[in-house]
C-alpha cells in the first residue's frame, strides 16, 4: 500500500546481499562488505574497465556486459536500491536494472554526462532510448531508485537521501513477461569505479502516478 500521495512510504523488506536471493548476472571484479560494517550493510562494488548495456540506438553496437543483482520480479511488487559513488568519468553510473532479456530491459539511476551527474533512464525494446536531466547537487549523496511494477507499466521515482520522490519515467513491460530486477553498475570508459550499495529492498508496487 502506499501511504496516499505519489511516491509515498511503502512496506519493504530488505534484500540484502544473499545470492540465494539474488543472482550476479555478469559478477563485477570485486563486490565486497564495507569493513566493520553490521550483516547487511553496504557493499561496495567495483566496476570492470568497459562494463556496459546498450542495444544499438545512435552508437551501433550492442553491450551486455554491466553488473546486475537480480531477484524476482513479479507483478505488483516493486525493489528499491540506494547507493553513494563519485562519478567522475564519462558514463560512469549506478542505480536499479529489470530485465526480462538480452533484449528487453530497463535501466534507471545516475549517470555521468555532460561533465555532470544526471539522472536518466534507458528503456530497451531490442533499441535502446536514453532521457537525461541534470542533478548536480546529487553529486556524493546517496540515491535510491524506486521501480514499481503494475499491470502492463514499469513506474521509476528517485530521490536524494530523504527528499521528496521525482516521477522519472513510465514505460511498458508486457503483464506476463518473467522479470527480474536488482541493483546495477556499469564503467564505460575507465576500470575502478566504486559504487557502495547501501540497501537492496522489495515489497509492494507503488501503484500511484502523479
Amino acid at each position: 500500500m502506499t501511504c496516499g500521495k505519489p511516491g509515498g512510504a511503502l512496506r519493504m523488506e530488505d534484500i540484502g546481499w544473499d545470492t540465494s536471493t539474488a543472482q550476479w548476472l555478469n559478477p563485477p571484479p570485486q563486490a565486497v562488505r564495507e569493513p566493520g560494517a553490521p550483516a547487511g550493510g553496504p557493499l561496495v562494488v567495483t566496476a570492470a574497465a568497459g562494463s556496459d548495456f546498450w542495444r544499438r540506438t545512435g552508437y551501433g553496437f550492442v553491450r551486455d556486459t554491466g553488473h546486475a543483482l537480480l531477484t524476482a520480479f513479479p507483478a505488483d511488487s516493486a525493489v528499491e536500491v540506494s547507493f553513494i559513488a563519485a562519478f567522475d568519468e564519462l558514463y560512469d553510473q549506478a542505480g536499479a536494472m529489470v530485465r526480462v532479456d538480452a533484449r528487453t530491459w530497463v535501466k534507471a539511476g545516475v549517470e555521468m554526462s555532460d561533465g555532470a551527474p544526471q539522472l536518466g533512464a534507458v528503456v530497451t525494446r531490442e533499441w535502446s532510448d536514453w532521457s537525461l536531466a541534470p542533478v548536480p547537487a546529487w553529486a556524493g549523496r546517496e540515491v535510491t531508485v524506486r521501480v514499481s511494477r503494475s499491470g502492463d507499466a514499469l513506474t521509476v521515482r528517485a530521490r536524494r537521501e530523504q527528499e521528496p520522490w521525482r516521477m522519472l519515467r513510465l514505460a511498458p513491460l508486457d503483464p506476463d513477461a518473467k522479470a527480474f530486477a536488482g541493483p546495477f553498475c556499469c564503467s564505460p570508459r575507465r576500470a575502478g569505479l566504486k559504487v557502495r550499495f547501501t540497501r537492496f529492498a522489495a515489497g509492494p508496487a507503488d501503484t500511484s502516478l502523479h
